[in-house]
């Protein structure tokens, strides 16, 4: 932040491309609920109930997975914890995960293979 003027208070080019690293890092740990802890993927969303879902595409390797998360029921800011053991195959992995106020277990829907 600058100190001299003309420009004192503004942000110089760091404080930009710092806002925009640590905004992508909010919406996809905070909102999408991601982080990646070795070869497992956790997902915890925290979705309101006007938007009870969303898809992802995410590349593990040579490995894409394609999830579906979708929030059941109404409940505003449905929460949940689900785990993926990601593995790098070469193959396409089609998962659904439903959240909810409680745990539900994810189902997979198809597995390429």
């Amino acid at each position: 932040v600058y100190a001299v003027a003309p420009h004192t208070g503004r942000g110089g080019w760091t404080w930009y491309t710092g806002s925009a690293g640590w905004m992508y890092r909010l919406i996809m740990e905070s909102l999408l609920g991601l982080r990646r802890e070795g070869d497992t993927l956790r997902i915890t969303p925290c979705l309101h109930a006007d938007w009870p879902a969303y898809k992802l595409r995410y590349r593990y390797g040579d490995s894409v997975y394609y999830i579906d998360v979708r929030s059941e029921g109404a409940e505003s800011g449905a929460r949940g914890e689900q785990t993926i053991t990601l593995v790098d195959d070469g193959q396409e992995h089609r998962l659904e995960i439903r959240i909810s106020s409680a745990v539900s277990p994810a189902r997979r829907l198809a597995a390429g293979g």
